[in-house]
């Protein structure tokens, strides 16, 4: 993979949890949940190193009216903040990853209890700025899924999509020809942690 290419491991370290962040408790109007579930540490949630997760919410009543307020940092540290429309007796997924979360607050009087956790979906940072990708391996979670190597951010245009072994922790990798492929605005994956253990990415 060339001498001058740099590697970036993203490890996806726990699995989804719907209540790790809040356990299932009624919330009062306009009132926070308490972020004290089993990956919360001091009150609130840092993700495994290097990476962010999307935030699930669940509520036992019709919340589909109402909103969360998920507020916490990015992927690189920003300071971030998301509105979240709740579900009717369900899930509602965030759109952002978070690194971290702070708090969640409610926007009206949730119907039920709530709950707060992390979905299977998981992003990591390969490098900020401009970066050709020239490689990489990735190692299977179990199912068939998709690891997307993507340009901008981790909403971005994938630029990469290769597909996991269906057998938990059999590896797979890809080499990339002459000098790879151009990530011009920054090099960010993407995958789903059912799907997949962990992606090691060559760049430089």
């Amino acid at each position: 993979m060339g001498t001058q290419s740099k590697s970036t491991a993203i490890i996806a370290v726990a699995a989804a949890d719907p209540d790790g962040l809040s356990t299932a408790a009624a919330v009062g109007n306009n009132a926070a949940l308490t972020l004290g579930g089993a990956l919360t540490s001091g009150g609130s949630f840092t993700a495994e190193s290097g990476t962010a997760r999307q935030i699930t919410l669940l509520s036992a009543g019709d919340d589909s009216a109402k909103s969360f307020n998920v507020v916490g940092t990015d992927i690189h540290g920003d300071a971030q903040t998301e509105n979240v429309t709740g579900a009717n007796a369900g899930t509602a997924t965030s759109t952002g990853y978070f690194a971290t979360v702070a708090s969640i607050t409610a926007v009206g009087n949730p119907a039920g209890n709530m709950s707060a956790g992390t979905s299977t979906n998981v992003a990591g940072v390969v490098f900020k700025g401009p970066t050709r990708v020239k490689g990489l391996v990735w190692s299977g979670g179990g199912a068939v899924g998709t690891v997307s190597i993507r340009n901008t951010s981790t909403a971005g245009t994938s630029l990469i999509d290769v597909r996991s072994d269906p057998t938990l922790g059999v590896n797979a990798a890809i080499n990339l020809a002459a000098d790879g492929v151009l990530f011009d605005a920054g090099g960010y994956v993407t995958f789903a942690e059912t799907d997949c253990n962990s992606v090691t990415v060559f760049h430089g």
